[in-house]
């Protein structure tokens, strides 16, 4: 475990395989700790020859925590810490793999510095500053399920747990039956890693502080886009839209999938991240 400083702010950050090895960053989505990505996954990439960093976002897991409705940051502020974990890793280049609103993230880091980047993977991402026809976004059910949000008592460990596994089952797609167990495992590390787990909501609030209206279009490095064709988080179209606006950008759609990282589509995730990494390489 390695800590990353970041303005102000501590990032607890993880690493796989070996630094001798092209650095794959994985960038998690809101309210999701570096345990959102899967040690499988995770084991997989480094075994592939990459060296492989995840993070807990601020606000989750073992990194700087403010209590909740507090978090005065914006997106282009977790941008930065993206940054910060590669300075922590002595990394002048990496290629970033960004799921949901890490997808925004790195998107961002992308057009901010984008001579620290070698390629995007953007995984059930929505283009940063989309500037078409509005795009669809959450379904119903999850707008019912975060509606009982304030009511949760943070203090009942059983109900917060089955507060989390619904958000889970809310994800999941059709091909996959949910791992209830292996969900509920993660759910419980996710608890034991943090003070205050009521604050990883605090990603809810986050906006972006600059106008970057149609800025997506002007992303220049390799990217790939994987998309569940089952997301009720960021539909399809999101994934369409973003693979259309940015110049040579390959989309992959997966049949059957939410937004969410079951295990058996995982060796195809590492696959076609792979490939994509070592052409950006060559």
């Amino acid at each position: 475990m390695k800590l990353a400083e970041s303005a102000g702010i501590t990032l607890a950050t993880q690493s796989f395989g070996r630094p001798s090895d092209p650095a794959i960053l994985l960038v998690m989505g809101a309210t999701t700790s570096m345990l959102g990505w899967p040690d499988e996954f995770c084991a997989d990439l480094a075994k592939r020859e990459f060296f492989v960093i995840r993070f807990d976002h601020r606000d989750t897991g073992e990194s700087t925590t403010v209590p909740p409705g507090q978090a005065a940051y914006s997106v282009e502020d977790m941008a930065g810490d993206v940054i910060a974990v590669m300075d922590a890793y002595s990394l002048v280049r990496a290629h970033l793999a960004g799921m949901s609103l890490g997808g925004m993230i790195s998107q961002m880091v992308a057009l901010l510095d984008p001579e620290r980047l070698a390629s995007l993977t953007l995984l059930a991402s929505e283009p940063l500053g989309w500037d078409g026809p509005p795009l669809p976004h959450l379904e119903p059910a999850f707008l019912e399920h975060f509606a009982s949000l304030g009511a949760l008592d943070w203090s009942d460990r059983d109900a917060v747990i089955r507060f989390l596994l619904r958000s889970e089952e809310l994800c999941a797609g059709s091909a996959h039956a949910l791992d209830v167990q292996r969900h509920r495992s993660r759910i419980e590390a996710v608890l034991a890693r943090t003070t205050s787990p009521a604050s990883m909501f605090n990603h809810g609030a986050v906006t972006a502080r600059e106008d970057w209206i149609g800025r997506f279009r002007e992303i220049a490095c390799p990217v790939l886009v994987l998309h569940g064709q089952d997301d009720p988080i960021l539909p399809i179209e999101n994934g369409k839209a973003l693979a259309a606006g940015i110049t040579g950008a390959e989309l992959i759609v997966i049949p059957g999938l939410g937004h969410e990282l079951p295990l058996p589509v995982l060796p195809l995730i590492a696959n076609r991240m792979a490939t994509h990494v070592q052409r950006s390489e060559r």
